[in-house]
């Protein structure tokens, strides 16, 4: 029996679930390159080959299920490959997805989303209908776009995606007067928020925090096959050079403003990276911070810093989704979530819209972004 068009749309949305769990698998591996997913079926409706974006310059997702659909002893001729992006057209440090379905002679591509490299943007697509492979696309978009989100905004915009974290008491304070904040929130919100690094690309915090706190920021709460780059804010190289945060694992990364030629030999001495991104009054001027680190690479950058910093992001405007843990405590007097302002009219606030709002353990997980302007009425 033929498939009606509603038949097929309903079969390429399960087969596009497949492939973004999938995808999923690539979180922290496939860094700087975007989270795929891909699934090959056969005539008859059974998929018969599966992958994943492997670590950069590893196989990508089509490329894998090509490869598993093979050793499963399944012909790929002519089978519908769904993915959840669309299949690369140029040679970085693999060779184009697209000439790999062209030789494997598949007859469909199910594609969620355009990808936003100026290197395909279309291109990958227009490659394999020159041929005659039916594409079509949409299924899964927006999942596919939220999944790669800091992948989507590297491309258009040059910056990171940025996702401000803080863990805070239902009265928005995030430590005593006297600085002791461990812990405001349970064990499970602790290990929940070791997943959203996990997730990052970078850690980013301040001099203040590592000189209070003295933070690893690395992951170790849930397993990861690598560990995010740290990056610290510091504009006078003030941290001391024996903290945690300069240890293994992981690389770190130091924006500094006008330090004086003394700090930048100790640092250089300890083998610390320095970026000097020199600002207002010598501090480090985050904008163009951002833009570095999109051209290194750095698609998520997760924000987990003080009062002045976070304040700094959320004056700035460059905050894109605030992580935020509320334990169900009040500690009445004591420090702020971001110091910013004050502001003159309420009109002015920066104001916010909740897309999830979740139990985690004891605690509140809430994810808020900023709402567009046209959405503020």
């Amino acid at each position: 029996m033929n498939s009606t068009p509603a038949d097929i749309t309903g079969q390429h949305q399960r087969w596009m679930t497949e492939a973004l769990a999938l995808a999923q698998r690539s979180i922290a591996l496939s860094e700087p390159n975007p989270r795929v997913g891909c699934v090959i079926v056969s005539a008859d409706g059974q998929v018969i080959g599966r992958g994943h974006t492997q670590q950069a310059g590893g196989p990508h997702a089509e490329v894998m299920a090509l490869r598993d659909a093979t050793d499963h002893g399944h012909p790929v001729r002519g089978a519908t490959v769904v993915v959840t992006l669309e299949p690369c057209a140029h040679h970085g440090r693999t060779p184009p997805c697209c000439d790999a379905l062209v030789q494997a002679g598949v007859g469909r591509v199910v594609m969620a989303i355009e990808d936003p490299n100026p290197l395909v943007a279309g291109q990958g697509s227009a490659r394999l209908r020159a041929v005659g492979i039916e594409v079509t696309s949409g299924v899964g978009a927006q999942a596919s776009r939220e999944l790669n989100i800091g992948f989507f905004s590297r491309m258009e915009r040059h910056r990171p995606w940025v996702r401000l974290k803080v863990a805070a008491s239902l009265d928005g304070r995030t430590a005593l007067p006297n600085g002791i904040s461990q812990w405001i929130t349970g064990d499970a919100a602790r290990t929940d928020g070791h997943v959203w690094r996990r997730r990052a690309s970078a850690v980013l915090t301040g001099v203040g925090t590592v000189r209070e706190d003295n933070p690893r920021l690395d992951v170790r709460l849930v397993s990861t096959p690598r560990q995010p780059l740290r990056v610290v804010v510091d504009s006078r190289l003030e941290a001391p050079l024996d903290a945690r945060i300069f240890e293994a694992p992981g690389q770190v990364l130091v924006y500094a403003g006008n330090p004086t030629a003394e700090r930048m030999a100790a640092f250089a001495e300890r083998g610390i990276e320095i970026a000097l991104m020199p600002g207002a009054d010598d501090k480090v001027d985050l904008a163009d911070m951002l833009t570095d680190l999109a051209a290194r690479g750095v698609n998520e950058l997760h924000v987990e810093a003080g009062r002045k910093l976070n304040g700094s992001f959320v004056r700035e405007r460059l905050v894109d989704e605030y992580l935020l843990y509320i334990a169900p405590k009040l500690l009445g007097i004591g420090l702020d979530i971001a110091s910013f302002g004050p502001l003159d009219d309420l009109a002015s606030a920066v104001a916010l819209r909740f897309d999830q709002v979740d139990r985690v353990g004891d605690d509140l997980r809430v994810l808020a972004r900023p709402q567009a302007s046209e959405d503020r009425g």
